[in-house]
């Protein structure tokens, strides 16, 4: 999974075909929960350009998107966000690929 590095980044992927924002923090336990599914996950759904975000570099970026509890998922495509999966709950494998297959295309 790509590590966001910038602001501009940021920007730019959010105007992609598919992107889907993985909000974590590497102090995060049910972030690591989840980080083994990951890897299946984004195999799963090759058609999603999947990007972490560390929570602690870009807070600001948190802050303007009403992320305030992690891990969260933030989708957008052409510019538009298209879903969101946010809270501070644990997600299951489950909760998270429901969520990638009820967005609207």
């Amino acid at each position: 999974m790509e590590k966001l590095q910038s602001q501009e980044q940021f920007e730019e992927l959010k105007k992609g075909e598919r992107t889907v924002f993985l909000f974590s923090a590497d102090w995060c336990p049910d972030c690591r929960v989840i980080d083994p599914l990951l890897p299946g996950i984004e195999a799963d759904y090759p058609e999603y350009e999947f990007v972490y975000v560390d929570r602690d570099e870009f807070i600001d970026i948190c802050a303007e998107n009403d992320i305030f509890g992690i891990p969260s998922f933030l989708v957008y495509s052409k510019g538009e966000e298209k879903g969101r999966l946010v809270s501070k709950d644990r997600k299951t494998r489950e909760e998270i690929t429901g969520f990638l297959d009820n967005l609207e295309a």
